[in-house]
């Protein structure tokens, strides 16, 4: 563990009587990451979530915080994390400025700070023109930055954000997904999330988990290198035979479409897109369509969790049987 790792993660299990929601689970995240954390429903991802944030302990494994241990040093753990559930842990009585003054009272901001930490994140989650205002009289969108406000609030190194955009319109995750990507330069991030265009616009690592496992742990990079494929897709008006077209240089394999249409397969380091078009003009193909195509992050999604799933226990049941294991 180098001392940028601000959570380590390491052969975590739990379960709920005989149901395995994850197993034997392993990761790190770095200072200044903004995680990507993956899964189809019940793949575990808010039982990892309510794991690291000390609301459901661990069957069996280790979790370091900021280089604390979560079960050793639970205080000292948790100061380090800000943390936005699902459902926001809002006061919809209490008036912003009045619910972040509380907020970071028990997070221990000392007094003598406290009126600036809450004019820090109002300034820095768009807040100026709402802090007077009753937080059950805001929108939705409103009310999510208010939750993320109250998260970092204490300025901690690691924040978790659970669904942060869910039920928001287009205008607000565009807001709310600039502020994710701000608070990536002073802070860790850890997004738990279902919608993929989300990770692909603000995370620069991604994870999946499916059945309580790791199936994926890359970078954006890494993954965008998966997604970039080595077929082309071509049509002629005059179709060459197949045996002309493997005779280009980079064509490794042909796959006959329909009357006009192929389906061309190069190697990674030579694209002949550029020599079917010479080739075709000198031959007179009437090449009429040439399309690279495109995996997306949805078809990476699916080939890693079309596995059948498992179900994750309701909140109730997770506090229930937690307190069995604790």
């Amino acid at each position: 563990m180098t001392p940028d790792t601000l959570i380590s993660v390491q052969n975590l299990w739990r379960y709920y009587d005989n149901l395995c929601a994850v197993k034997d689970l392993s990761f790190e995240v770095q200072r200044g990451q903004i995680l990507g954390f993956l899964g189809p429903n019940g793949a575990g991802k808010t039982t990892t979530m309510q794991i690291l944030t000390g609301t459901l302990a661990p069957s069996l494994g280790q979790i370091t915080v900021a280089g604390y241990d979560l079960l050793d040093h639970p205080k000292e753990a948790k100061q380090a994390l800000g943390y936005l559930p699902e459902q926001p842990p809002l006061y919809r009585d209490m008036q912003v400025e009045e619910y972040l003054k509380f907020c970071a009272r028990i997070h221990n901001v000392p007094r003598s700070a406290i009126t600036a930490a809450v004019h820090r994140v109002v300034e820095q989650c768009g807040l100026n023109d709402v802090t007077q205002r009753l937080i059950g009289n805001l929108s939705k969108g409103y009310q999510q930055r208010v939750g993320i406000a109250q998260a970092i609030i204490h300025n901690p190194p690691i924040v978790i954000l659970d669904e942060p955009t869910i039920g928001l319109d287009p205008n607000q995750i565009r807001e709310i997904r600039d502020l994710i990507r701000n608070l990536g330069n002073e802070h860790s991030v850890i997004l738990s999330t279902h919608i993929l265009p989300e990770v692909q616009a603000v995370c620069n690592q991604v994870q999946i988990i499916n059945q309580g496992q790791i199936v994926l742990n890359d970078t954006i990079e890494g993954l965008f290198a998966q997604i970039q494929t080595t077929h082309l897709q071509t049509g002629f008006h005059r179709p060459p035979a197949k045996e002309q077209l493997l005779q280009i240089p980079g064509v490794e394999a042909v796959e006959y479409l329909d009357g006009t249409h192929f389906r061309i397969q190069h190697a990674a380091d030579n694209n002949p897109a550029e020599a079917i078009v010479e080739k075709s003009v000198t031959g007179r193909w009437g090449l009429y369509e040439l399309i690279p195509e495109k995996r997306t992050l949805e078809q990476i999604f699916v080939e890693l969790t079309c596995q059948e799933e498992i179900e994750e226990p309701a909140d109730e049941s997770v506090q229930l049987m937690s307190k069995g294991m604790d």
